[in-house]
């Protein structure tokens, strides 16, 4: 799905993020995934979808967030 996510008024992330289901995961049903940069630059990212993260919206910001913070 597409997401396209503003912050002060400049795009921080623009491209699809994709939505995998889960089984056997004890607190997540869901998990998304996408690929930021190409070649040596480029960066994997997968976020679980539980509380607070409910859409790849909310991954994408829950992502900015820990990189902000220094959880990569």
């Amino acid at each position: 799905m597409p997401v396209h996510e503003v912050f002060r008024g400049q795009t921080v992330r623009k491209g699809d993020v994709e939505a995998f289901t889960l089984s056997g995961h004890p607190n997540a049903q869901r998990a998304d995934g996408w690929s930021e940069g190409a070649g040596d630059k480029e960066r994997f990212f997968a976020v679980l979808e539980i509380p607070a993260v409910k859409s790849a919206t909310d991954s994408v910001r829950a992502s900015i967030v820990a990189d902000a913070e220094g959880k990569k």
